[in-house]
């Protein structure tokens, strides 16, 4: 069992008050918070060390490059990438499919088919469809059934041998739903197809093995794992990093470079241009180190049991309706009330110190399929408890009230 009392002395901003009351904090999956020991890590970086890394013959410069560069192979180990120079550094999980989604670029051509899956998060949406209109490929969709589940018979249907690529979600960040990526990657490389998964809303619940999963693509963003915003990870297969060309010109990516001829670097630099977020990179080995000292199987089965009992007594409010109840979930609750404006509970629950997410959460797709609006959501980490559960339960039974 978790010390979840010790746990949230970790966190200074879980002891604020939001308009006099005591902050409950159930929108971790937009964003979870930061611990003392990664904001020690962050103030440590500007405090003492920092420079500019990779190119400094100065002692700072090494300083830096030295945390940069282990905190490289702290992401390496905790995802077990087979190498190093597979774990590229990028500003989040949008940053990452973007560079994807660029590469192929060169690589697809009209008659070439791509498959996402209906779960998906506008980012791994977006990209796809802008590369259908750059190569003339064609998107193609794995259909949902009413409990937020992928068809996996559908998705059977769709592979072929014109399939190139497929990306889907590791966790559905509107409706909590896990998942079955070890049999979509297997099934997508029968036809030849790569596979591209999106991992920032499972990275913070479980501990994915890259290659157990044999999966070509895994992204993540540091900001939902306890970390900084505006730094992730891309895990590339060492191959398919080595076939896609780079995604921005500049500094660092380069090996040498004339007016006539620009040759370029290789990984995981090739795909690094320019100045990284520095501190954001060591924050994230911070990160990993801060959650992996908990443990991620404590995590899951503290969270597991969060979900169960939120869902539980959210249920026994008259009128609210739960989706997503897929068999296998993490710690998201996507819920409406009667014909109430998700928008109108939210912004009730705030004044009452309780934040959570409302609206299509960035999956319109989703909305449309259940033809709603959007959502609350109620989003769960290993340092929320079920008092503040039971506080949440208390005010949004009065916001109704005040609403219907």
């Amino acid at each position: 069992m978790l010390d979840v009392k010790n746990i949230r002395q970790d966190f200074p901003i879980l002891n604020r008050t939001v308009n006099g009351k005591p902050l409950i904090y159930f929108d971790n999956a937009a964003t979870s918070q930061t611990p003392q020991q990664v904001i020690d890590v962050i103030v440590d970086y500007y405090t003492n060390y920092n420079a500019n890394i990779h190119r400094g013959v100065h002692s700072l410069s090494q300083e830096a490059t030295d945390a940069y560069e282990q905190s490289r192979l702290k992401i390496q180990n905790h995802f077990n990438a087979k190498h190093s120079h597979e774990i590229i550094f990028t500003s989040g999980t949008t940053h990452g499919i973007n560079l994807v989604a660029n590469g192929f670029s060169s690589l697809l051509k009209k008659g070439d088919e791509i498959i996402v899956s209906a779960l998906e998060h506008h980012s791994n949406i977006v990209p796809w469809q802008m590369l259908c209109e750059r190569t003339g490929a064609s998107l193609k969709v794995i259909p949902m059934n009413n409990n937020g589940e992928l068809i996996l018979s559908e998705y059977e249907a769709l592979l072929n041998d014109n399939t190139k690529l497929v990306f889907v979600n590791h966790i559905s960040n509107a409706l909590g739903t896990i998942n079955p990526i070890e049999k979509i990657i297997e099934k997508a490389h029968a036809v030849g197809a790569a596979v591209l998964v999106d991992g920032a809303q499972s990275c913070p619940h479980i501990k994915p093995d890259v290659q157990a999963l044999d999966v070509d693509f895994y992204v993540c963003s540091a900001h939902k794992m306890c970390g900084p915003t505006g730094v992730g990870m891309l895990y590339g297969k060492e191959a398919w990093l080595n076939k896609l060309p780079p995604y921005q010109g500049g500094g660092e990516m380069i090996a040498e470079v004339s007016f006539e001829k620009t040759t370029y670097a290789g990984l995981p630099h090739k795909f690094e241009a320019g100045t990284p977020n520095i501190c954001g990179g060591i924050a994230f080995g911070a990160a990993l180190d801060y959650m992996n000292a908990i443990g991620f199987d404590a995590i899951a089965e503290y969270e597991n049991d969060l979900l169960d009992y939120g869902t539980t007594e959210l249920l026994k409010i008259e009128g609210l309706k739960i989706y997503g109840t897929a068999k296998e979930k993490t710690s998201v609750i996507s819920f409406n009330v009667n014909s109430i404006h998700p928008y109108d509970i939210g912004t009730i629950l705030d004044k009452m110190g309780i934040a959570v997410r409302t609206g299509h959460h960035c999956a319109q797709p989703i909305m449309d399929f259940y033809n709603i609006p959007g959502t609350i959501r109620a989003s769960f980490m290993f340092y929320n408890t079920k008092e503040e559960i039971d506080a949440f339960i208390t005010a949004l039974k009065k916001a109704i009230m005040m609403l219907s």
